[in-house]
């Protein structure tokens, strides 16, 4: 069990006790999606005790927390997203031991642990939503929901026109003739944040988690609790609109509202020694970003338009630069993030052609669309500039979130077939709207590279055993194939191939790690360099303009990259890593990036 401060303790804590508990300010994080990571019991799915069985592989590779996408129990009609209950493991996954387990064999390695909540809805499973679908109009139960009447003569039309996120009407009706809201699936009804009840439990759930040793959490959807639908001009508002404005008026998310929920929630995160902390999912305009961020409430957001960029120098810059910004106006720390469980792997996005989109990644959705068919993964480029794109990464100041499988240098599985797909996008979407979803950056790891033949490259084990999803009677057969097809390529990016290859994904990851802990400074300052220059010329990927991001940090510590055709000269300083080779000459070769010490003056 976590220890808790006294309300003393707690006031008479000084700034520099409060600096050194936030472990998070400039951490690595790395994302697990538990059922795709590593499967004990040969179920197909990845289970907890998995996780447990690679510590030693996470804290080789250097990271100092784990965030865990949700394990609840689930009908997995959104990857776990959809929470039946929230204060329990999915038995496909585990048991509460089996957390409890995996919480003590993490900090005995010095990794903290993140929970993934997901507070903006429940699933239809929920005791509490089925207590209000018999409990009918008006009731306090219903009243936990977003419920609302139909429109037309007999109520027969949905509240609004909205479409959900994955495709699909956005409202629901049940047999008493009332609608409820649900922005993603229909399995996913909307809590009413507005009702006290909601409000009491999850704080019931966040003490739960940290009293079984999470130190932290990631907030799923955190910038959608709190909805504004009292107004008459719905339908003139989208769901999923491309951009969100800059002032709160949007009536489904970033509400104003939102932040005194978290402001609650940082009360009590300040009840544990260290303080917890949490982690915002809000994609949002990235003017409010900070404002989730503030040491008042949740302590981080996550910088999505540093994952949204293609590998274009401006874009990149502006990125960074807006990240900066947005830690600067909340007092707390930049994240920044390439790839997670709800995009296409960075590899393949900066693979494939480099060019402007209304909307970020659509090359790559469209290029899935087609099982990869339509447009030229160039995989040496993308892995070259992956390479180049982490260390530019690692040396920012912040918090790095790495997603599972990226440090193999994975791609995204463009072809899996269509009949073999969990994503609800893949099942809900139509038309000018369809998408294959996301399933291509979810599938599960590969760990041996002999195990691929009959196997599952070491993703699960032969013969059944008794733990998650198997019971007793199914002890000796033949383990369930992994719950998403494994592509014949993932040999050669298999864990146990990458580590006895010194230039590898894995072993670049293992020596930034590994300087990053040694060089980090304290400080969050970045100066940008005299070699740090846009560039007219289109000469950098797919004729986009090149150029070079060069700062350095308070210590000496210098990152450069280059992502220019013409190789450029390096300020004058000790070379300490490189993603790849450097010219004959010494100078930096396009989507390379160095790390140096530079010389004093």
């Amino acid at each position: 069990m976590a220890e808790r401060k006294s309300p003393q303790s707690a006031q008479e804590s000084t700034a520099s006790d409060r600096a050194a508990a936030a472990w998070w300010h400039q951490a690595v994080v790395y994302q697990v999606y538990p059922r795709s990571f590593k499967d004990t019991t040969g179920s197909g799915l990845g289970d907890i005790a998995g996780v447990t069985s690679r510590i030693g592989y996470l804290k080789q590779l250097g990271v100092d927390a784990i965030w865990l996408s949700p394990f609840y129990p689930s009908q997995l009609a959104d990857g776990g997203y959809d929470v039946d209950d929230y204060r329990n493991v999915d038995p496909k996954l585990g048991t509460m031991d089996d957390f409890d387990k995996l919480a003590k064999t993490a900090h005995e390695a010095g990794i903290k642990i993140v929970v993934d909540i997901v507070p903006n809805h429940s699933s239809n499973l929920h005791p509490w939503f089925k207590a209000a679908l018999a409990a009918g109009p008006g009731s306090p139960e219903r009243d936990r929901y977003i419920f609302r009447d139909g429109r037309g003569e007999h109520g027969e039309l949905p509240p609004t026109d909205w479409v959900s996120h994955f495709g699909g009407p956005a409202w629901t009706r049940v047999p008493d003739g009332q609608w409820y809201l649900h922005l993603f699936t229909v399995e996913q009804p909307d809590w009413n944040w507005k009702n006290p009840d909601v409000q009491a439990d999850f704080i019931k759930t966040l003490r739960f988690w940290l009293d079984h040793g999470a130190d932290g959490f990631r907030v799923d959807v955190a910038h959608g609790l709190c909805k504004d639908l009292d107004r008459d001009n719905l339908d003139q508002w989208s769901v999923t609109p491309p951009s969100l404005p800059a002032d709160g008026s949007h009536p489904l998310y970033d509400r104003d509202d939102v932040h005194q929920i978290y402001r609650e929630w940082r009360k009590v995160f300040n009840e544990y020694d260290p303080p917890a902390f949490a982690v915002a999912e809000a994609w949002v305009n990235p003017a409010r970003q900070y404002l989730y961020a503030s040491d008042d409430e949740l302590g981080q957001v996550f910088n999505f338009e540093f994952a949204k960029k293609n590998w274009v120098r401006d874009d990149m810059h502006q990125a960074i630069e807006e990240g900066l910004e947005a830690a600067r106006r909340s007092g707390s720390t930049a994240t920044w993030v390439m790839s997670n469980h709800d995009v296409p792997r960075h590899a393949s996005r900066y693979a494939l052609p480099q060019v402007p989109s209304t909307r970020h990644h659509q090359l790559a959705h469209d290029w899935l669309l087609r099982d990869g068919t339509s447009y030229h993964e160039d995989r040496e480029a993308g892995t070259r500039r992956a390479r180049a794109a982490i260390l530019m990464e690692l040396a920012l100041p912040g918090s790095a979130y790495l997603y599972q499988g990226e440090e193999l240098g994975l791609f995204e599985v463009a072809d899996i077939p269509w009949n073999k797909l969990e994503d609800p996008t893949a099942r809900n979407s139509e038309r000018a709207a369809k998408d294959k979803g996301r399933d291509g950056c979810r599938v599960p790891l590969p760990w041996v590279a002999a195990d691929g033949v009959e196997g599952s490259f070491g993703f699960s084990p032969r013969v059944k055993s008794v733990g998650a999803g198997v019971s007793a009677d199914q002890a000796g057969q033949p383990s369930e194939p992994a719950h998403l097809p494994q592509p014949a390529w993932f040999a050669d990016f298999a864990a146990d191939r990458e580590s006895a290859q010194p230039e590898s994904m894995l072993n670049l990851y293992r020596r930034a790690l590994a300087l990053r802990h040694e060089l980090m400074p304290a400080d969050t300052t970045l100066t940008w360099l005299d070699e740090d220059r846009p560039s007219d010329a289109p000469d950098g990927a797919d004729g986009q303009h090149g150029g070079v991001i060069a700062y350095r940090r308070s210590n000496g510590w210098a990152s450069v990259t280059n992502f220019g055709a013409e190789p450029v000269a390096l300020p004058a300083g000790e070379v300490l890593l490189t993603s790849g080779e450097l010219c004959s000459d010494g100078r930096l070769p396009q989507d390379t990036t160095v790390w140096l010490r530079l010389n004093q003056d």
